[in-house]
């Protein structure tokens, strides 16, 4: 199998790249030589977001730009992973021919068997039960040294109605806290001094196995890991945001007072709608205690207008909403319906060119209060990790900012620093939602 080279592109969410990143291990160790591109490739790994309308489009533009190469005789063979081989499992070979094989998540550990077959010219579709998805393993990490993504659990029990995960990636699993802790020593031990907790629903962690919530426990077992330096919570949910997690946050110094918290909308009568809990009222009462709670703490959300039956009057109040909370990064997604979700057959269906310039109104309502944050942290001095660096400079983050979805940092120095390197840094200027400054 030596000097069969596969390369992999990886769409969609930390999760799903996590997922390759067990992929490419496997590949790795069995003889394939690892390639960065395209074009240096033989068998192409296409591992696919399916979760809305744009991650679909997505996909489909990277399998039908790999069958172009395929065509061309520049490459051999294209595998097709991730969420949108799970969710259309007829129909990708059957439109793009050109693909060697589809398989579901539940496939992934087979993936060396996939592309010697797929490399040779036989063709596969295998879709075994999505319960066979690892969720540990030896990884190649997609990230940059100094950071990577921790995965605690997959699959999803929530039932949104606007959301097809729970059928594409089926019921929620979880790691031992064991496996876990273990994983994160390995990580550390490696290089990263910033692990990214993440699954379908963070704050959820340790129902499964332990029949309570052990997200403060794994915490506080993190925290002790020598060598790690920030500790990031990314897909919290209102309803399970507990005292004790958020006691947690503001005691463990090196837990960033930094939480994604994907609230999706404010409007009581909206969220039932949505199968989601919580209002205004409920919503600004958690939020004000975590801010009171939790020293300098950064709120990421995300909302989504559009939602079929929202009237003008519930989207007003989600506007000042966003205006009240004044939120340090929010992200909006028009509702996009989905296929073998409720909410695809649900009523008063809002049109396209409304739903976008909701989402316009929002991001401009965020983007004023962006400016006036960034305003507020002129003079600041900042503990800033390196990311990278310029012709004019080097960019990093705060605790404030994550990586790949948030703004960053740019600054200058005097000393010539390496990536994962940590500095105090002073804001002199900003730019959009970009922050300036200098290394002090």
């Amino acid at each position: 199998m030596m000097n069969i080279k596969v390369g992999m592109i990886s769409l969609g969410c930390p999760k799903n790249q996590v997922d390759g990143e067990l992929m490419l291990e496997k590949l790795n160790r069995s003889g394939f030589e690892i390639s960065s591109t395209i074009e240096e490739s033989d068998v192409v790994i296409i591992n696919t977001c399916g979760f809305i309308e744009d991650a679909k489009k997505e996909a489909i533009e990277a399998i039908l730009e790999a069958a172009e190469y395929k065509n061309a005789g520049l490459i051999t063979s294209i595998v097709v992973t991730g969420c949108l081989a799970e969710r259309y499992q007829d129909e990708i070979i059957k439109e793009i021919p050109e693909v060697d094989a589809v398989i579901g998540i539940g496939a992934d550990s087979d993936i060396v068997k996939v592309c010697q077959k797929a490399y040779i010219g036989v063709k596969t579709e295998f879709f075994p039960d999505k319960s066979y998805l690892e969720l540990e393993g030896d990884r190649m990490l997609s990230t940059p040294p100094h950071w990577a993504y921790l995965k605690l659990s997959d699959g999803c029990d929530n039932k949104c109605s606007y959301c097809a995960i729970p059928n594409i990636r089926g019921g929620y699993i979880e790691r031992s806290m064991e496996s876990i802790v273990a994983e994160a020593e390995k990580l550390v031990s490696n290089g990263a001094r910033e692990l990214i907790l993440i699954a379908q629903d963070t704050t959820k962690y340790g129902m499964k196995l332990y029949g309570e919530y052990k997200l403060p426990e794994l915490l506080r077992l993190l925290t002790a890991i020598d060598g790690l330096h920030w500790i990031r919570l990314y897909y919290c949910y209102p309803d399970k945001v507990t005292d004790e997690l958020i006691d947690v946050i503001s005691k463990e110094k090196k837990i960033c007072s930094y939480i994604d918290i994907p609230l999706q909308h404010c409007n009581g009568r909206v969220l039932k709608s949505m199968n989601r809990s919580g209002d205004y009222a409920s919503l600004k009462e958690l939020l004000d205690k975590m801010r009171a709670k939790i020293p300098n703490l950064s709120l990421r959300t995300t909302f989504m207008v559009g939602f079929p039956g929202e009237t003008d009057e519930e989207f007003e109040e989600l506007c000042e909403f966003v205006r009240a909370m004044k939120f340090d990064k929010m992200g909006c997604f028009v509702f996009s319906p989905e296929e073998d979700t409720p909410a695809f057959d649900f009523d008063n269906q809002i049109a396209d060119d409304v739903k976008k310039r909701r989402a316009e109104i929002l991001m401009d309502i965020q983007y004023s209060i962006t400016q006036d944050s960034n305003k507020g942290k002129l003079g600041n001095v900042y503990e800033v990790v390196v990311d990278d660096f310029t012709e004019d400079g080097f960019v990093g983050r705060a605790y404030f900012d994550s990586p790949e979805i948030d703004s960053g940092i740019l600054f200058t120095s005097s000393v010539n620093h390496s990536v994962g390197d940590i500095v105090n840094v002073k804001i002199t200027d900003f730019d959009g939602y970009d922050l300036i400054g200098e290394v002090v």
